[in-house]
């Protein structure tokens, strides 16, 4: 039962390594749609 769980911790440590390195090394390009929304004045007191 210990040897399992020490498989899945390090399958869970090597998932979240990976992911740590694809997220620094992918290209993914940021939104390029606008977003415009008007805000009502009740939100904004003087």
């Amino acid at each position: 039962m210990a040897k399992l769980w020490l498989i899945l911790i390090g399958a869970i440590i090597v998932t979240i390594i990976g992911a740590g390195i694809y997220l620094m090394t992918a290209d993914i390009p940021a939104p390029t749609q606008r977003v415009e929304k008007t805000l009502p004045d009740d939100a904004f007191p003087n």
